[in-house]
């Protein structure tokens, strides 16, 4: 049995010593120099006296910072990754609020710092290469440890400008991975191009799965995802096979006509996207020119180790209609309660609710946030059984498949309706020439108004939306932005736009 996801490396180091494992611009490595350098940061950390302890990893986003994690993990403690481009003011929140023992950074990029970190110790990458492991104190300590200690803490937006630390143990991580791998069929072949930050949980995806089953991972160059031809024969050269990217990602590469240039069907086998709505307008574009692939839709928050439901694209769709989200994970129940905390019916609306291993331990440091959406079973008044309330809204289609129909906090009360802002954005992705879109609601004003990208006028918009919703959703006000703003994670930023009300 593993407690701890260590103990995948050490499987696969007796594979595949000396297979290449992780990829990026300026390096690449073993699996077992991964361990070697993994286990001299544990030792590092070990000899300081530390275990379960918070311990931030300030660096760019490399091979170094991978191996960086694994070696937190195996020293019993638990990191949380700050990435450099990350705002000062953010990262000194994150800081406030996590109170790491230790940084884990590089001598060049802690020049460059302005942080407030006095009395924290600071270990440098290019020291901890120089001590000798001490392979005997690292695993008597992992042996100390449970599959529900933490593995990692991921600071997410707050609503009240505050950052909240997502809490993760091994035991969902490795419950996640499993699933990962016996569902798509994950092995030693697949070559995973790697799109998401590591702050981001998409990447727990890409960096487990890897170590797990003895694949390669590429850490795409960042600046590539602006430039979606040389993204696309970045993948063909790279022989890369399988890719896991939010939506946005995939959306620049079919808005740009960019599959038409670059011959990627048969080559690109799993196509598996997860963070925002995918618009079937653009993942029929994918499918045409990519026809051979397997394409997934994932769906989850960060508060359930990054995915909760699934659903493999098995039937062709409209381009005005909404993608599934599917069904639950094994070992994941999936609850659509109403306001009254009660199963939905048919046809029926209802919050998305989650039980099983999946589920975070909770908000770091925050235990009245934590009571608000980590709640007892309201179908169970016998023993303690929490499930996560997402605040996302969904409802079963006639296939018995969830269908996501947009956040609590986006249902607006409008001219006497409740409606889905999620829905209206649906439509307009349908439409022609709109590659992006985002609707907010000006409450003050009481007006619906669409930001998109693209040339079209407010009634030429409202004239093609007249068949694809009711009169009382139509958009009150349109503003053409030339570019979406996009935050860290590659998602629509809707603080940005709603400055711009």
């Amino acid at each position: 049995m593993q407690t701890n996801v260590t103990c995948w490396l050490d499987e696969t180091v007796k594979k595949y010593p000396e297979k290449i494992g992780f990829i990026d611009e300026n390096r690449s490595i073993t699996f077992s120099e991964i361990k070697n350098y993994a286990l001299k940061t544990a030792t590092a950390l070990i000899v300081k006296n530390l275990f379960k302890k918070p311990i931030a990893i300030y660096m760019d986003k490399s091979v170094d910072e991978l191996i960086t994690f694994f070696g937190v993990a195996y020293s019993g403690n638990f990191y949380s990754p700050i990435d450099v481009d990350m705002p000062n003011s953010r990262i000194q929140k994150i800081l406030e609020i996590f109170e790491p023992e230790v940084i884990i950074t590089k001598k060049e990029l802690w020049k460059k710092t302005k942080f407030d970190v006095e009395d924290t110790t600071v270990l440098f990458l290019e020291d901890i290469a120089k001590i000798e492991q001490d392979e005997k104190s690292v695993y008597l300590q992992r042996d100390k440890c449970c599959d529900t200690d933490l593995l990692y803490v991921l600071f997410t937006s707050g609503s009240t400008g505050i950052p909240k630390g997502v809490t993760i143990c091994h035991q969902s991580v490795i419950d996640y991975i499993d699933w990962v791998e016996e569902t798509f069929s994950i092995n030693s072949d697949t070559i995973f191009g790697n799109q998401a930050p590591f702050y981001f949980d998409n990447s727990v995806l890409d960096i487990y799965t890897t170590v797990k089953t003895g694949a390669l991972l590429y850490l795409i160059p960042q600046e590539l995802f602006s430039w979606p031809i040389k993204l696309l024969e970045y993948l063909e050269q790279n022989k890369i096979n399988t890719i896991f990217w939010v939506p946005s990602a995939m959306i620049l590469v079919s808005k740009l006509k960019a599959l038409t240039k670059v011959n990627l069907n048969g080559k690109l086998k799993k196509i598996l996207f997860c963070g925002e709505v995918m618009p079937n307008k653009h993942l029929n574009i994918w499918r045409k020119y990519i026809p051979d692939a397997t394409y997934a839709n994932l769906y989850g928050p960060t508060e359930i180790t990054d995915v909760c439901t699934y659903y493999i694209v098995d039937r062709t769709f409209g381009d005005a209609e909404s993608l599934p989200i599917g069904k639950a994970l094994m070992n994941t129940d999936i609850l659509i309660l109403n306001e009254e905390n009660q199963l939905v019916g048919n046809n029926e609306i209802g919050e998305l609710c989650v039980r099983g291993t999946s589920l975070s331990k909770g908000y770091y440091k925050n235990v009245e946030k934590t009571r608000q959406v980590f709640i007892q079973n309201p179908l169970n008044p016998y023993y303690i059984e929490l499930i996560y309330r997402t605040g996302d809204l969904v409802k079963v289609n006639e296939f018995g498949e969830i269908l996501y129909m947009g956040r609590k906090d986006f249902q607006i009360k409008h001219m006497g309706h409740r409606i889905e802002l999620g829905e209206i954005e649906t439509a307009i992705s349908s439409i022609e020439n709109i590659s992006m879109n985002c609707c907010l609601y000006d409450e003050k004003k009481c007006k619906i108004i669409v930001f998109i990208e693209g040339e079209m006028s407010l009634n030429e918009l409202n004239k093609k939306l007249e068949n694809l919703i009711p009169e009382y959703m139509l958009p009150n006000k349109i503003i053409i932005v030339e570019k979406m703003p996009l935050n860290q994670n590659g998602k629509i930023d809707r603080t940005a736009l709603k400055k711009l009300l």
